[in-house]
């Protein structure tokens, strides 16, 4: 609870104009505000979730949608299957959603700091609980993002996982962005466990102490950077 405190301190020192900054012609063809969408851009931020009674509006197609708003606040979208190679019939159902404030830290990485108020639908045939509703506050990087310019779709934002790996294409479809307010929508005991607070992307991997300090270490140098600025 200690180490994520410090990471949450150390990531709101930073000045919310960060959000704004130049950083290359890559960034630059369009600010990264909007709602961005990705494939048949179905899934969309603002009428995915119900956070008050913990449901889904489900999208006809899965996918995933970012929004980003010009003053630090997020909110994702996802919708997926997980194929299972040894059991092709136990396909799992995800759909997660989650909101808060993201800061763009000035090695070109994005993170995304939860409200505290995310929540994730399971669903698996072949689980001895085949439907259920868990908290989803997991604090998650980016190692980096651009956005280019599809000649058919226009503005398109890529991002990359904490590995490199790309997430789907993602295409502007709001500007402003359509989302849910910023505020937190509902009442949760979030973990205070640190491992699971800081697993990046989706759960996919947990860092390691000297992870988690060399992180904080880049934090809290650009957060007393910009202090003495």
């Amino acid at each position: 609870m200690f180490v994520y405190g410090l990471l949450t301190l150390a990531l709101a020192a930073i000045p919310s104009a960060f959000a704004q900054t130049d950083f290359t012609a890559a960034h630059n063809i369009t600010p990264i505000t909007g709602t961005w969408s990705s494939g048949s851009k179905q899934v969309i931020t603002g009428k995915f979730a119900n956070p008050s009674n913990l449901s889904f509006n489900y999208p006809p197609t899965t996918g995933v949608c970012y929004s980003f708003t010009d003053d630090g606040w997020y909110e994702v979208a996802r919708y997926r299957f997980n194929g299972n190679g040894s059991k092709p019939q136990c396909i799992t159902g995800v759909l997660n959603w989650h909101h808060g404030q993201y800061q763009l830290l000035d090695n070109g990485s994005i993170v995304l700091i939860p409200n505290g108020d995310g929540y994730q639908q399971i669903q698996d045939p072949c689980a001895a609980e085949t439907n259920f509703i868990q908290n989803y506050n997991d604090t998650e990087l980016y190692d980096h993002w651009q956005i280019v310019q599809d000649q058919d779709a226009g503005p398109t934002l890529e991002l990359f996982n904490f590995d490199g790996s790309p997430v789907a294409p993602l295409y502007q479809i709001y500007n402003p962005p359509n989302m849910l307010p910023t505020t937190k929508l509902r009442n949760v005991t979030v973990a205070s466990d640190v491992q699971n607070l800081l697993a990046m992307n989706a759960g996919a991997r947990s860092w390691s102490p000297a992870d988690v300090m060399a992180l904080l270490s880049s934090v809290f140098a650009v957060g007393v950077a910009s202090l003495v600025l």
